[in-house]
C-alpha cells in the first residue's frame, strides 16, 4: 500500500498550511494588542522628564553665569597723545568734544605709517 504522487492538488498538506497560518495571525494579534496596552501606559509617565529638562536647564543657566567672560583687548592711549579732558559744556548743558590740533594729527599720522612701513619689511601685510 503506497501511495504514490498525483497530479493533483494535494488537500491534506493545504489544510494543515492553513491551520498554522491562522495560529500565526492569533498569535500576532494577541501580542499587538499586549503590546498596545504597554504603550499607553508608558505614554502617560513620559511627565517626569520634562520637569527633569527644565531641572537641568537651570543648572546650565547658573553654570553659565558662574564662568568668567573673556578681557577684551583694549588699546591704551598714548602719553603724546594726551588723556581726555573734561569737556566744556554750554549755558544750554550739551557738551562739544575737543578737536585736536593739527601737529597732533599730523605726528599720528607719522607714527602709523612707520608702524605700516615696519609691518612691510616684516611682510606681515
Amino acid at each position: 500500500n503506497v501511495k504514490l504522487g498525483g497530479l493533483g492538488p494535494d488537500y491534506e498538506a493545504i489544510k494543515e498550511k492553513k491551520q498554522k497560518l491562522e495560529v500565526q495571525k492569533e498569535y500576532s494579534r494577541q501580542i499587538k494588542e499586549y503590546n498596545m496596552k504597554n504603550i499607553t501606559s508608558v505614554q502617560k509617565l513620559p511627565t517626569k522628564p520634562q520637569v527633569t529638562s527644565s531641572v537641568s536647564r537651570q543648572k546650565a543657566l547658573e553654570y553659565a553665569k558662574k564662568i568668567p567672560r573673556p578681557k577684551t583687548f583694549m588699546t591704551r592711549p598714548s602719553d603724546k597723545e594726551g588723556k581726555e579732558e573734561v569737556l566744556p559744556q554750554t549755558s544750554e548743558g550739551s557738551s562739544f568734544p575737543k578737536i585736536p590740533s593739527l601737529e597732533t594729527l599730523r605726528s599720528r599720522h607719522e607714527k602709523e605709517k612707520e608702524v605700516v612701513a615696519a609691518f612691510k619689511a616684516l611682510r606681515i601685510l
